[in-house]
């Protein structure tokens, strides 16, 4: 275990290099966050009214938890684009923990998070977002939000190690978060939504994550705005779930696949 640790640091810090060397992939993973801030605080805010909080902080836990889960997305990309170019041959004729690959790729994307992150904090004071709890509450916040990315990271891994070729890990990679994303109360109250919709909407585990960031930062909306049942009433109990039920399937997953795709 701790010689996989080593060596996935080790993997890791090859990837932050690589960013590093292209520090447009950097760039380009802040631009997209800080264009739905800027747009819907300032296009989309003033028509769609919260009850019990301001819009602008009502909107940031929803970009922040769609930030780190486009981000790691990435991971899909990289494993897909090591593997077409070989690369994951090279690292199995080294003596090395075959989990070192997946673990310092998670790591370097959840590390890059954390970067852009800063960004998305700086850009949310902007445009008027505050936290109104104590510092512990909104560190116990980032920390909820980076355990969410760092789990998403093993569920693009799954992605990454299965599509044949970077393009298509960069299409089945993004895809299916825009639906997860927006059915939930990232950008509205849950209960605009049909009634059909809703209990979809308010189980989302994104929603949950959505609506523990809210709590712990103080931005949550009144109790008409929160949504119905046991995810409104849990949310931070029902993100923690959600994240280890993720990592306990996804992780086992993507090591198995990655013993099947490097032995392709």
């Amino acid at each position: 275990m701790i010689y996989a640790l080593l060596d996935g640091w080790v993997v890791a810090k090859r990837n932050l290099i690589k960013i590093k060397r292209i520090p447009d992939l950097l760039v380009f993973s802040t631009l997209q966050p800080i264009m739905f801030v800027l747009l819907f605080a300032f296009v989309f805010g003033g028509a769609i009214p919260i009850p019990g909080v301001d819009y602008r902080e009502y909107l940031m836990a929803g970009i922040f938890a769609q930030t780190v889960m486009f981000g790691s997305g990435i991971t899909a990309i990289g494993l897909a684009d090591d593997l077409q170019k070989g690369i994951i041959d090279r690292f199995r004729s080294l003596p090395m923990s075959r989990a070192a690959v997946l673990v310092g790729r998670t790591t370097s994307d959840l590390l890059n998070n954390l970067l852009v992150l800063v960004i998305m904090v700086i850009c949310g004071l902007l445009v008027g977002w505050r936290t109104h709890t104590s510092p512990l509450e909104v560190a116990a916040g980032f920390l909820l939000l980076c355990a969410f990315g760092y789990a998403i990271s093993w569920v693009a891994a799954v992605i990454g190690l299965t599509v044949s070729s970077v393009e298509v890990a960069q299409s089945a990679g993004l895809i299916w978060m825009f639906p997860v994303t927006f059915l939930s109360n990232a950008f509205i109250s849950t209960t605009t939504l049909p009634e059909w919709l809703q209990p979809v909407a308010n189980w989302n585990p994104f929603s949950a994550v959505v609506l523990a960031l809210r709590d712990l930062w103080g931005n949550a909306p009144a109790a008409m705005a929160r949504g119905e049942g046991f995810p409104a009433d849990h949310p931070v109990l029902l993100s923690v779930l959600y994240i280890l039920a993720t990592l306990a399937i996804f992780v086992p997953l993507a090591i198995s696949k990655y013993r099947k795709a490097a032995g392709r």
